[in-house]
C-alpha cells in the first residue's frame, strides 16, 4: 500500500489501547434518553444539553457528526471515501450525488445509518434507455435528437460500465449512548476501499488535534466562554493504516487526496484500506476534561452489538408505523433526520432547507416559505424541533417580506405548532414580527377593495418570485401600475388582482386571529376577523368565475386570467371559499385527469393548458416512456412551473381541501403524493425539490438536478398520508386531533404522532379505524370508513366531529367506567360520546 504524501506515521493494523470512553460505552445498552425523541424543552436547544453529540447536524457532515462541549466548544468528525478514481467524497456539496442510502435515522441521534457510494448516479439506466428509445424510434425525434442520441449512446454505456464495475460503497453507522458519546462502525462492500475517520473544527472555528496511539485527541476554547476548555477523543478499536494531523483542513483534504499536505494541528484523519465486508468502529466523545487512555476487549464486537440494539430500536418512541402510509411516517423520519442541523450562530436545533445546507443567519431561503413547510413537517417528526426551527427563524429576524407569503407560511406554522405543543412563548416571539408583516401587505391593493394584486417585475423567469413560484405563466400577462407610497418595497404594482397572494393574506389574517387570542389581545383579534371577512365577501364577489368553476385571478378591468394552476384551489386553503363553490372547484378540476387530476400528484399548469410543460417542444413524440424527454442534459421534462409537481403546491390543496370535508378528494390526494415520493425514495433514497408529472416518464426519475437531491420541503408529500391516519387538528381546538382516511388503500398504522404531550398511535383500513392515547385504546369504529375531526378525549369520554362513508358502529373507551357505544349513519355528525 503506498502512503499519502504528508503522512507522518504508517503502522500495521491491529487492537489498539483505547480510552476511557470507549471502556465505558462499550459496556452500555442504549440509555432511556437515546431510545426516544428530543424531549420537548424550551431550552433553546430542542432538548440538548451540553455537552451532546449528534450524527450529522452540520451542514456539511451527513457522513459525520457534531460534538458540543463545555462553553459551547465545537469539534466535529466525518468518515469519508476515497474512490479507487481518487475522487474524495467527503462533505454535503460534494457528497450528496454519492449518498446511495438513508436510514433507519432518528432525529435525535439514538440510530443512524447512511451509504456512501463511488457512484455519483449522473447516468443512471433511464437515460441510457431514453438515449436506445431515441434510436430505436427516429421517426419520433428529431434529426438532431438523433445525431445526438447515437454519439452519446456508446459514451455513455462505456462510462456506465465503468462506474458499476468500479463500484466501491461504505455504510456508515452511528448509536448514541449517552448524551456526549457516539459509538460507530463504517464497513466496506469491496476488497481495497480507502476510508478515512476525520476529525476538524467545525465552522472554521479554532481547535487543536492530534493523532496519539489511541487515535485522535483534540480540545477547543468555549466560543461562548472561552475560558472553558472541551476535549473531544476519536478511538478506534483497531489501528489505523496511518495517520497524521495538518496545519489546515485544506492541507488535510490535500493530504487525503494523495498531494502533500503540511503538518500542523488544525485537523487530522486515521486511513484504513478495508477488504469487503471488513468492519472499523470507533467511540467518539466530547467532554469537559480529556481521556484518559484505557483498554477494553472485544471493544469492536461490544460496538456492532450496541449498534444492532440500536438500529432493532429505531422505530420505538419515534415516528414510525406500517403499510405503504406508515412506512412513509418511517422513511420521512430518517429523511428529516437527515436534514436536521444545529445554527451555531443560536446554538439551536433546525432543518436545512436542502442542497447548500445554509442557516438561518446566512440564507434567505430560510426565511423563506420553504421553512414554514419544514417546520410543519418537523411538528409530526419531532414537535420539539419544530418550535426550535421557528424560533431560530425569528431570532433571525423573521420571514422575508420579498416572498409575500413567507409570512403568511410562518404564521400557519406557528399557529400549528402552537396547536400540537401549546408553545405561548414562541407565539409571543413571532407575533410581532408577523403583524409588522401583514400590516405591510395592503400596499399590494391597488384598488382599496380588500384583495391584493400581483407586484411587477420585468423579468419573465421571475414573474411569480413573489410567491415563490419563479417563471409560473399566470403572470406573464399582469400589466405593470406604478406604486405610490408603501412600505418601502421597490416593487411596482401590477392590475392582476392574485387569487393566490389574497388567500394567503386571508390565512394571515385567521392565523394573527388566533394567535391575539393565545396572547389575549381582543382589539387585534377583531381587527384580524374583519379583515378576514372582507377578503371572503370580496373574494367571492369578484374572482369567482361560474363559468369555469373555480376561482381565477382577474385583471382590474374584469378581464379573466387565461392560465389555470394550482392557485385556483387556494382559496379553500385561506378559508375564503364558499363550501358549494369548494366542492364544485374540487369536483370538476382536482379530479379531472384531463386537469389536475391523473396517477400522480398535481402538475403545476393544467394538464389542458397550452402551456402545460411546453419547455420548448416543436412537436410532440409518440413515445410512451420519453414523451417529455428533450436530449441528454434536460434532467427534468417540464419547466419547473410548467407542469413539474412542486410539493408544497401539493400540501397547500390538501390542507385546504381536507379543511373544507371534502375527505375523498383529500385521501386520494395523499395517495398519489405518497406513492410519488416513495417511488422516488425507493429508487434513489431521494427526496427532490419536485417531481415530474407524467407516470412512465422516468428520463429525470424525479429531481430536476442533482443538487436537489435532498430538499426538505418535498417530505410534505408523505406527511398528507401521515396526516390522514393521525395529526393535530389545524382547524379545531388546540390539542385537539384528527384522524382517519376514506381513501387509503388497505391497513394502514402510525405510531408517536405527539399532540400536546401525548403520544397518539392510529390504524386505519377500510373496515376499521382506531386511536390509541399513550398507549391506551382511545376510540374505535368499525364497519366502513371514517374521518374523525376536533378529537378531545377525557376521562369521562370524547367529543369529536365523525364523516362517515357507511353506517358503523362506534366506541370511544373512558378512563372509568365500561365502553360508550353507539352507531351512526353515513355523513357528518357531531356528537360527545
Amino acid at each position: 500500500m503506498t502512503d499519502h504524501n504528508g503522512v507522518i506515521r504508517f503502522v500495521r493494523r491491529g487492537p489498539l489501547l483505547v480510552g476511557a470512553a470507549l471502556a465505558t460505552s462499550a459496556s452500555l445498552t442504549l440509555s432511556a434518553g437515546a431510545q426516544g425523541a428530543i424531549p420537548e424543552t424550551t431550552d433553546g436547544t430542542g432538548g440538548l444539553e451540553r455537552p451532546f453529540a449528534m450524527p450529522g447536524y452540520t451542514e456539511r457532515d451527513d457522513n459525520g457528526a457534531l460534538f458540543v462541549g463545555e462553553g459551547e466548544s465545537r469539534f466535529t468528525m466525518r468518515v469519508n471515501l476515497l474512490t479507487s478514481g481518487g475522487r474524495l467524497v467527503r462533505e454535503n456539496q460534494g457528497l450528496i450525488p454519492y449518498v446511495a442510502d438513508v436510514g433507519p435515522a432518528t432525529v435525535d441521534g439514538s440510530y443512524y445509518e447512511v451509504e456512501v457510494g463511488s457512484d455519483d448516479r449522473k447516468i443512471t439506466p433511464e437515460q441510457l434507455g431514453a438515449l436506445r428509445e431515441i434510436l430505436d424510434r427516429p421517426d419520433d425525434w428529431s434529426a438532431d435528437q438523433v445525431a445526438e442520441a447515437r454519439e452519446l449512446l456508446p459514451v455513455m454505456e462505456e462510462r456506465y460500465e465503468q462506474t458499476q464495475r468500479d463500484m466501491q460503497t461504505i455504510r456508515i453507522r452511528f448509536a448514541r449512548t449517552a448524551p456526549n458519546v457516539l459509538v460507530g462502525a463504517v464497513t466496506a462492500s469491496a476488497d481495497d476501499t480507502t476510508v478515512f475517520l476525520e476529525a476538524a473544527p467545525p465552522w472554521d472555528e479554532p481547535g487543536t488535534y492530534q493523532v496519539t496511539d489511541q487515535g485522535i485527541r483534540a480540545s477547543g476554547a468555549g466560543v461562548e466562554d472561552p475560558e472553558e476548555t472541551g476535549h473531544f477523543a476519536l478511538t478506534p478499536s483497531v489501528r489505523p493504516d496511518s495517520g497524521a494531523s495538518y496545519a489546515s483542513e485544506d492541507d488535510l483534504v490535500a493530504a487525503m487526496e494523495g498531494e502533500q499536505g503540511a503538518p500542523g494541528q488544525a485537523a487530522a484523519a486515521l486511513r484504513y484500506t478495508l477488504d469487503a465486508n471488513e468492519t472499523v468502529t470507533f467511540t467518539s466523545t466530547v467532554s469537559g476534561a480529556p481521556v484518559e487512555a484505557g483498554s477494553a476487549e472485544s471493544g469492536e464486537r461490544e460496538i456492532l452489538a450496541i449498534l444492532d440494539r440500536a438500529e432493532a430500536r429505531a422505530d420505538a418512541g419515534t415516528l414510525s408505523g406500517e403499510g405503504p402510509a406508515g412506512r412513509a411516517a418511517t422513511v420521512m423520519r430518517s429523511a428529516i433526520a437527515l436534514n436536521a442541523n444545529y445554527d451555531e450562530t443560536f446554538q439551536r436545533s433546525f432543518l436545512v432547507w436542502g442542497w447548500g445546507r445554509g442557516g438561518a443567519e446566512n440564507d434567505t431561503i430560510f426565511t423563506g416559505w420553504d421553512s414554514a413547510w419544514d417546520a410543519i413537517i418537523a411538528l409530526t417528526v419531532d414537535p420539539g424541533l419544530a418550535r426550535e426551527h421557528e424560533r431560530d427563524l425569528f431570532d433571525a429576524g423573521g420571514p422575508r417580506y420579498d416572498q409575500l407569503h413567507s409570512g403568511p407560511m410562518h404564521a400557519y406554522a406557528v399557529k400549528r405548532i402552537h396547536a400540537a405543543t401549546g408553545d405561548r412563548e414562541l407565539v409571543e416571539q413571532a407575533y410581532p414580527a408577523l403583524v409588522d408583516f401583514f400590516d405591510k401587505l395592503p400596499e399590494w391593493d391597488v384598488n382599496g377593495d380588500g384583495l391584493l394584486e400581483a407586484p411587477y417585475d420585468a423579468d419573465a423567469s421571475k414573474v411569480g418570485n413573489h410567491l415563490g413560484l419563479d417563471d409560473l405563466p399566470v403572470y406573464q400577462a399582469a400589466n405593470r401600475i406604478p406604486k405610490n407610497g408603501g412600505s418601502g418595497d421597490e416593487r411596482d404594482n401590477t392590475d392582476l388582482t392574485d387569487v393566490a397572494l389574497t388567500s394567503y393574506y386571508a390565512l394571515m389574517a385567521e392565523s394573527l386571529a388566533e394567535l391575539a387570542d393565545v396572547l389575549d389581545r381582543p382589539a387585534d383579534e377583531e381587527r384580524f376577523r374583519a379583515v378576514l371577512g372582507t377578503v371572503k365577501e370580496v373574494v367571492n364577489e369578484r374572482l369567482w368565475n361560474d363559468e369555469e368553476g373555480m376561482y381565477l385571478d382577474r385583471h382590474l378591468d374584469g378581464t379573466w386570467g387565461k392560465v389555470v394552476t394550482p392557485t385556483v384551489f387556494y382559496p379553500l386553503f385561506g378559508g375564503v371559499a364558499t363550501p358549494e363553490r369548494a366542492q364544485r372547484t374540487v369536483e370538476e378540476n382536482l379530479l379531472d385527469p384531463e386537469k389536475f387530476g391523473g396517477e400522480y400528484g398535481i402538475p403545476s399548469i393544467s394538464r389542458s393548458d397550452p402551456e402545460y410543460c411546453a419547455n420548448g417542444l416543436d412537436r410532440p413524440n409518440d413515445s410512451q416512456h420519453y414523451r417529455y424527454y428533450l436530449a441528454w442534459g434536460d434532467e427534468n421534462s417540464c419547466e419547473q412551473w410548467r407542469g413539474a409537481v412542486w410539493p408544497p403546491m401539493n400540501a397547500t390543496v390538501y390542507d385546504g381541501v381536507k379543511r373544507y370535508g371534502l375527505d375523498a378528494a383529500a385521501g386520494e390526494l395523499a395517495s398519489k403524493s405518497t406513492r410519488m415520493w416513495l417511488d422516488s425514495w425507493d429508487k434513489n433514497s431521494w427526496f427532490p425539490e419536485y417531481f415530474d408529472p407524467e407516470p412512465g416518464q422516468v428520463i429525470s426519475a424525479s429531481a430536476v438536478d442533482s443538487a436537489w437531491r435532498y430538499y426538505t420541503w418535498s417530505n410534505v408529500m408523505p406527511l398528507m398520508a401521515v396526516h390522514e391516519l393521525v395529526a393535530e387538528d389545524p382547524w379545531g381546538e388546540p390539542g385537539s386531533v384528527t384522524f382517519g382516511s376514506w381513501d387509503l388503500s388497505g391497513r394502514n398504522a402510525v405510531d408517536d404522532v405527539r399532540v400536546h404531550g401525548h403520544r397518539y398511535a392510529a390504524t386505519v383500513s377500510p373496515e376499521r379505524t382506531e386511536l390509541r392515547q399513550d398507549g391506551r385504546r382511545v376510540f374505535q369504529a368499525v364497519g366502513g370508513r371514517v374521518v374523525v375531526r376536533d378529537f378531545t378525549w377525557s376521562a369521562d369520554g370524547a367529543c369529536f366531529e365523525i364523516n362517515a362513508e357507511d353506517q358503523v358502529r362506534l366506541q370511544v373507551f373512558p378512563e372509568r367506567g365500561a365502553a360508550h357505544r353507539t352507531t351512526v349513519e353515513a355523513g357528518r355528525t357531531e356528537m360527545c360520546l
